[in-house]
């Protein structure tokens, strides 16, 4: 092929990559527990309506189970992580939604949900603060509205690289370059993104369990038990393609943030 291709296409990933690093180089806003700067021009208020729109919807949309125990445990836990988490205006409220999907979440604004699927994998209180503590910590953070930040943003890098490709010698090589940048945004900056907040939640997390009085070391435990879970569930999905750390990944983290959550530690 001829050299001007090869120059062509190296034009094309340059500016895709211009495009990434200016947009995720700039911080807006800095997350209070760990001190990084994020992407995020969603404010507080904004980001707390949605998310207590989206839990009027999910209250309407799945039922919510009636078990006495399960309620009590949820509402008993919750409680004491809401109570060490620096969420300001919080409207806390705890609804354990009947499904068997394995999950649980918090959205803005302190509206959490756990599904009644992931309560045998949590096992205990301390499992299930686990849990509890890693969502709260995604709202306390603002993932959200940082994850809706960065992909309204990686949209608009795209939409102006690929309008200056257009109006250059290089136009013939736009459906080229949109192909490049969506997988390029995807596997270099939306999936490794996805895998930090994750990877932080995990972190501060860790620390509001060991502030509520739940042991930190029951956060390896749960988190080995959620990847029997998925092991048996036949998850293997290659590494970069998971919006997750691996669960081998997640234990050793929290086993490295292990001094770091005991020196918060206090039984209650």
């Amino acid at each position: 092929m001829k050299r001007s291709f090869w120059r062509r296409q190296a034009a094309v990933v340059t500016i895709c990559g211009g495009a990434l690093m200016l947009l995720l180089g700039a911080g807006c806003g800095t997350v209070a527990e760990t001190g990084r700067r994020q992407f995020n021009f969603m404010s507080p208020g904004q980001e707390m309506q949605l998310g207590f729109s989206e839990f009027e919807k999910m209250k309407q949309q799945v039922p919510i189970s009636k078990d006495p125990g399960a309620n009590a445990l949820v509402q008993k836990v919750g409680k004491r992580v809401a109570a060490v988490a620096d969420l300001p205006n919080a409207q806390w409220e705890f609804v354990v939604f009947e499904s068997k999907e394995a999950n649980a979440f918090c959205l803005p604004g302190g509206k959490v949900g756990v599904y009644t699927g992931i309560l045998p994998i949590t096992k205990d209180e301390a499992g299930l603060a686990t849990v509890i503590g890693h969502e709260v910590a995604h709202a306390v953070a603002r993932h959200g509205g940082e994850r809706m930040s960065v992909a309204m943003g990686l949209q608009t890098a795209g939409a102006v690289a690929g309008a200056v490709i257009g109006n250059s010698k290089y136009a013939n090589y736009g459906p080229a370059f949109t192909q490049v940048y969506g997988v390029g945004s995807q596997l270099g900056a939306s999936l490794p993104h996805s895998r930090m907040q994750e990877a932080e939640a995990d972190e501060i997390g860790l620390i509001y369990m060991a502030r509520a009085g739940y042991n930190p070391e029951a956060a390896v435990g749960f988190w080995q038990r959620f990847g029997e879970f998925n092991r048996a569930a036949g998850a293997n999905t290659p590494w970069f393609l998971r919006t997750h750390p691996t669960d081998n990944q997640r234990v050793e983290n929290l086993k490295a943030l292990m001094p770091k959550a005991k020196a918060q530690f206090r039984a209650q």
